[in-house]
């Protein structure tokens, strides 16, 4: 009798717990905390700045939720997007998108795990690099720049997330200087991500506390900032004397993060989306791409079919324009045969490199054949290049000779000094190699603007960089031809001129980063892929 006593009074107080947790989370009372959060203190965002001075955030350490208290979208579904289309293509991105009606019907946290299984079932750990060359690009656009204010006004950040720790560390790190990024781990087997997640309790429970607060000797320096419809029950939480809240009325009225404060230039980043994939621009693109395959495939018909009084009309017609400035005193030598013309010499024109596409823009810009030097070009895409193409083989003495031969033969050559394509308002450090062979040379400032897909990838396939391009519905093409620099200078003052004369006239910037610094960061080799 006294054991069935004793099972009924353990099952009685069981079921007070749970009633105890329901009506805490009834009342909006944050869960999950010890005693002593009796006596924490919950105020606006706003108030952080009045109740405390520039020095003493310094010496503070903010713990922060990434979706609540940082980025201005409620949505998760476009990172997962971006994830599924990037890491595992179109399939898996038509998957995720055919089952994103039940992730919103099941609920958030089985919601979540459903997107997590779709987009990381099958992918390879050592492979998955997306979450430092695709995803920080759109958390950097998605940033409330309120929210930014508050997570960088304090000298030590830690970073709570539910997305996989994978899709976020990289840029909380490498863009906010976040020491401490938590969020869920996914389960490996022989080096493949197998879509599910590490128990979150259990990584709440075997998360050493230390490793975050260090050896403070009492937790007043721990302040926490987050969102006020969520319940805060990381027991991080419960370590905070103060708690910071936004609530999503003000977050809606939050503004986007300016580019020029961002806290460190995005320069590189890889990936074909170029707008940012919530579920009905994805279900746009998703009606699109039948028909923009066809009229792509008429636009390619077209260059290569037509001469380009005729081609260029009806390319604009299509949505692929472009805008053309030439210098007066190029215009007039393009006019009349100059004399290195006469001399049977042809120009070499230098540009910096935004997609494949460059040379034929700037063929049609002064309506002239000319020939293409490129490293690495796929024989598909010269296949459909309506140029003569040569292949460079990075081999200075090799290149440098053939370039001599091509220009005493007339032809008119196109060099991207930067070696690679650089999508941002950014030129990259120009190869001198141009400089050493012709004092002929014309600098030319390239931009494209496209506004779905990109034409450019660093790990992806890069023989459907052409295809991707004509694919959009408007590819518009900036072609700026530019006086010719005075001689005098060596090859190397030459090389930094040209790229400051095309940074300048675009309104870029110019960087020392090269070739080898984009693939570094994006593919994690030298560029050889």
């Amino acid at each position: 009798m006294n054991n069935n006593h004793q099972k009924m009074d353990r099952k009685m107080l069981q079921h007070l717990f749970f009633l105890y947790k329901f009506m805490l989370k009834l009342l909006g009372y944050p869960q999950g905390h010890h005693w002593k959060n009796k006596s924490l203190k919950y105020m606006k965002y706003e108030s952080m700045a009045d109740k405390h001075t520039q020095e003493e955030l310094l010496n503070t350490t903010l713990v922060f939720e990434v979706e609540g208290g940082l980025l201005r979208s409620n949505s998760l579904f476009p990172y997962f997007m971006l994830v599924a289309f990037e890491g595992g293509g179109v399939l898996r991105g038509l998957v995720l998108f055919l089952f994103y009606p039940l992730v919103c019907l099941v609920g958030k946290e089985k919601g979540l795990k459903i997107m997590v299984f779709i987009c990381f079932f099958g992918v390879k750990k050592d492979n998955f690099l997306i979450g430092r060359s695709v995803l920080p690009k759109f958390f950097l656009e998605d940033l409330g720049f309120e929210g930014f204010e508050v997570v960088m006004r304090c000298g030590r950040k830690v970073g709570l997330s539910e997305l996989p720790r994978v899709m976020v560390e990289g840029f909380l790190k490498d863009y906010l200087g976040v020491e401490c990024v938590i969020g869920r781990d996914l389960k490996v087997v022989g080096g493949y991500f197998v879509g599910l997640m590490e128990d979150h309790v259990a990584t709440r429970s075997s998360f050493l506390m230390n490793d975050v607060v260090g050896e403070m000797e009492s937790d007043c320096d721990l302040i926490g900032f987050g969102s006020s419809n969520k319940i805060l029950d990381h027991q991080l939480f419960s370590l905070c004397k103060e708690i910071y809240l936004v609530s999503e009325a003000e977050k809606g009225r939050w503004r986007a993060l300016p580019r020029d404060k961002y806290p460190k230039p995005l320069i590189f980043h890889d990936g074909r989306i170029a707008f940012v994939p919530t579920f009905l621009a994805t279900l746009a693109t998703i009606i699109w791409v039948p028909f923009g395959l066809w009229l792509g495939l008429l636009r390619i018909i077209i260059t290569i079919s037509f001469p380009y009084v005729v081609a260029i009309p009806m390319l604009s017609f299509t949505g692929m324009r472009g805008r053309v400035y030439i210098h007066p005193f190029v215009k007039h030598r393009l006019r009349a045969p100059s004399t290195n013309q006469i001399k049977g010499k042809g120009t070499l024109y230098g540009c910096n490199h935004r997609t494949l596409l460059d040379p034929i823009y700037i063929s049609m810009a002064i309506m002239k054949p000319v020939t293409a030097l490129t490293y690495s070009v796929s024989r598909f895409s010269e296949f459909l290049s309506p140029l003569k193409t040569f292949n460079l083989s990075r081999n200075k003495e090799k290149d440098s000779k053939m370039m001599e031969m091509l220009l005493n033969q007339s032809h008119d050559l196109v060099i991207c000094p930067e070696g690679t394509t650089c999508r941002e308002p950014f030129v990259l450090r120009f190869s001198p190699l141009f400089a050493e062979i012709s004092d002929h040379f014309v600098p030319v400032a390239i931009d494209s603007k496209v506004n779905m897909f990109y034409g450019t990838t660093a790990s992806g396939l890069k023989f459907l960089d052409p295809l991707f391009f004509v694919l959009n519905p408007i590819g518009i093409y900036h072609v700026k031809i530019l006086e010719k620099l005075p001689r005098g200078q060596s090859r190397i003052e030459v090389a930094n001129q040209v790229q400051k004369q095309i940074a300048e006239a675009l309104g870029f910037q110019c960087t020392n980063l090269t070739r080898r610094d984009k693939y570094m960061i994006l593919a994690g080799n030298e560029g050889v892929v």
